[in-house]
């Protein structure tokens, strides 16, 4: 299973990093070294899903994504690009996923899309739940004034060794796996070591135990080796916001609502990059459970 699962894991990032083209069971099972048929049954045995319908999920998330946070890119050009060649036929897709037209949705967002909730709606279609507001945009930003410095940065590229996991209760044992295969090689622990989760998908548009972040640790070097499980990922030189603080876990989702209307705010456009935590320490030696977090969005 663990063989299986590194090909997996190999197609999967194969997947996400083309969406915009087009994408085949040939292709893909190629990708992961097996035959066609036989590609499909595992990929379903892992990942819960065919292959079709993991694909079209991404791809109206995505979609889902850009319609919030890049207001700059029609709705033509997003579905477009993304391989949905009818208006209708995307419209429709999208309103099984999310429950309103893309149209809606945008103008939703992002004040509301922090508070999207995927939920199996009576007639078993998912649908989209537009939950009241926890607290009002002015006393989130207040809390943002007086918790989170943002800053725009200019960051150079970051090598990174990473380890992918689905769901978020899986990050933590994906931790300790680089953690482990870091020792074997005298590289943890170190100076000024950086851990770092990158978000593949969003908790807001992608249900959460079919999220992907990846476990990362910040190298010296680009990494050479690909041994399936742990492998190298790069994130490119460019201008980041940054947002710097204590936190607890908890505070994690203010944070990055914070962050994004923040973006918005100031005019900013997201890049086709992820979003990512840079932890500069572990909430596990904290007596409250604080951990000081850089949260960053590349963006244009």
């Amino acid at each position: 299973m663990e063989e299986h699962r590194k090909r997996i894991i190999k197609a999967i990032r194969y997947i996400d990093n083309n969406l915009e083209t087009a994408l085949n069971l040939e292709k893909i099972a190629e990708v992961g070294m097996y035959s066609p048929y036989h590609f499909h049954r595992i990929f379903k045995l892992i990942t819960g899903e065919t292959l079709q319908s993991y694909i079209i999920r991404k791809k109206i998330e995505k979609s889902a994504f850009y319609l919030a946070v890049k207001k700059d890119i029609g709705i033509k050009d997003i579905y477009l690009e993304l391989g949905f060649l009818d208006h209708s036929v995307f419209n429709k897709t999208f309103k099984k996923y999310y429950g309103v037209a893309p149209s809606v949705f945008r103008k939703s967002a992002p004040e509301t899309f922090h508070k999207i909730v995927q939920t199996e709606s009576k007639n078993g279609q998912v649908g989209a739940v537009f939950s009241q507001y926890i607290c009002l945009v002015e006393n989130l930003l207040n809390w943002t004034k007086m918790n989170l410095k943002i800053e725009v940065k200019e960051w150079p590229e970051m090598n990174l060794a990473s380890v992918m996991s689905l769901g978020i209760v899986n990050v933590e044992p994906s931790f300790n796996v680089l953690i482990e295969w870091a020792k074997k090689r005298q590289l943890f622990p170190r100076e000024n070591l950086k851990m770092i989760s990158v978000y593949h998908d969003s908790f807001k548009v992608t249900p959460a135990d079919k999220v992907r972040i990846h476990a990362c640790m910040l190298l010296d070097k680009r990494l050479e080796e690909q041994n399936g499980i742990v492998f190298p990922e790069t994130i490119d030189a460019g201008k980041f916001i940054v947002g710097s603080g204590e936190f607890t876990l908890d505070d994690f989702e203010q944070c990055w609502v914070s962050l994004f209307l923040w973006m918005n705010e100031h005019h900013y456009s997201m890049r086709k990059a992820f979003p990512f935590e840079i932890y500069h320490s572990n909430f596990k030696e904290h007596p409250e459970g604080k951990m000081i977090v850089d949260f960053c969005i590349p963006i244009h």
